[in-house]
């Protein structure tokens, strides 16, 4: 199934909740934290902090490397949980989501 244009790199949304901080780790450190993990394996596009129903959530768009379409997903949820593993080393975090983007819509990656 393909999706996208011809040779254009997917993109991705790794979206995680943050219930809380570690013990010795400040606010700013969540986002670097989860920038860093995540470039170091994907091109990383854009990050952002969101206050949700009084919920902070941090976003990051990313792109992985254009191949099978089902390929692309795993690296993505690959990538999502990295972000979330090193996410948990400084804060309390809830469920991970991964989206990706078809036809302008941010669809759930199963």
């Amino acid at each position: 199934m393909v999706f996208g244009r011809l040779g254009a790199m997917p993109s991705f949304r790794a979206i995680l909740k943050i219930s809380g901080l570690r013990p010795g780790s400040a606010p700013d450190s969540v986002m670097s934290t989860a920038v860093e993990a995540l470039g170091s394996i994907h091109l990383v596009e854009a990050n952002q902090l969101d206050i949700v129903g009084g919920v902070p959530q941090i976003s990051l768009r990313f792109t992985v490397e254009a191949g099978q379409y089902d390929d692309e997903n795993r690296q993505a949820r690959n990538a999502g949980m990295s972000v979330r593993h090193a996410v948990e080393s400084v804060a309390v975090t809830g469920p991970l989501r991964v989206t990706r983007r078809i036809r302008g819509k941010w669809i759930p990656v199963p």
